[in-house]
């Protein structure tokens, strides 16, 4: 990647003004594991509100087309399963997740204020868990948490009962979505569900992830952290119709992949500290 000739990095803070010129924006700037993002919780809302503001101008100002990666966590501990984009959701507003779950709400809000009052040509995505190689192995989400425990050889560490689900979706098979739903009809704006509409608890991940790595890791439970979803499952019906877009990638090959990138990692001899 960085060898191609039309690859350039910047290295920017979102949260000010950045001067480029461009044809496409897609803004993904967030951390999105609750780990980093709880971190430090008023920059993460900067950078979902203040970042949206500063990529909205740009896109204003250029007059091209912008595409917000905006979250599942949008309809917060869902009341309506599974959850369509229709749904409004079932957020706290002052919890621990609020930083991530709001700063996600309000960057919607300012992308359709945008496409409403200066018809700039927007597309809002709801990105479902996402998992796959090149993720960090202390990004603190639940799919590298598991794996790289169960190559250390330790305890795969539970929230709760495990019987909260997830849906899983591999990388490729999003950015496949994300890039058709780019490229589609500006009349077609969103919000749009991209994710594995097929659920899992963290317990059946958890007893697959030790199957595929071939660990004698043992579970340990801990307390449910606040807020936490209960369930989790995108109704992808409208990107079906729209971008004939639905995951092809099933979660065991996934895991597979992933499971051998965090093995090379390991291997290379590549420090890695447990996830916070």
């Amino acid at each position: 990647m960085y060898g191609n000739p039309y690859f350039e990095v910047i290295r920017h803070d979102v949260t000010f003004p950045l001067y480029v010129e461009v044809d496409r924006i897609y803004n993904l700037a967030c951390p999105a594991s609750p780990v980093h993002y709880q971190h430090d919780p008023v920059q993460t809302t900067k950078t979902s509100v203040h970042g949206a503001i500063n990529m909205l101008g740009l896109a204003k100002r250029l007059n091209v087309r912008i595409l917000q990666a905006s979250t599942s966590e949008v309809y917060g501990d869902p009341a309506v399963h599974p959850q369509p984009e229709s749904y409004w959701g079932n957020v706290n507003p002052i919890g621990p997740r609020a930083c991530y779950d709001e700063g996600k709400r309000c960057a919607e809000t300012l992308f359709f204020d945008y496409h409403r009052q200066h018809r700039l040509p927007i597309k809002v995505i709801r990105i479902f868990n996402t998992y796959g190689p090149r993720m960090h192995p202390e990004d603190g989400r639940v799919v590298s948490n598991f794996i790289m425990q169960a190559l250390r050889g330790e305890p795969i560490t539970l929230f709760g009962s495990g019987e909260q689900t997830r849906s899983f979706c591999y990388v490729d098979d999003l950015i496949e979505g994300m890039t058709r739903f780019m490229e589609v009809d500006e009349r077609h704006v969103g919000p749009l569900n991209l994710g594995n509409p097929r659920e899992f608890t963290i317990l059946e991940l958890a007893e697959a992830v030790i199957r595929l790595t071939g660990a004698k890791s043992r579970l340990v439970h801990r307390p449910l952290p606040t807020d936490d979803p209960k369930q989790r499952r995108p109704d992808i019906g409208q990107a079906r119709t729209l971008l004939d877009w639905q995951p092809a990638i099933e979660l065991e090959e996934g895991l597979t992949r992933t499971i051998s990138y965090f093995e090379r990692l390991l291997s290379s001899g590549v420090q890695m500290s447990p996830a916070r």
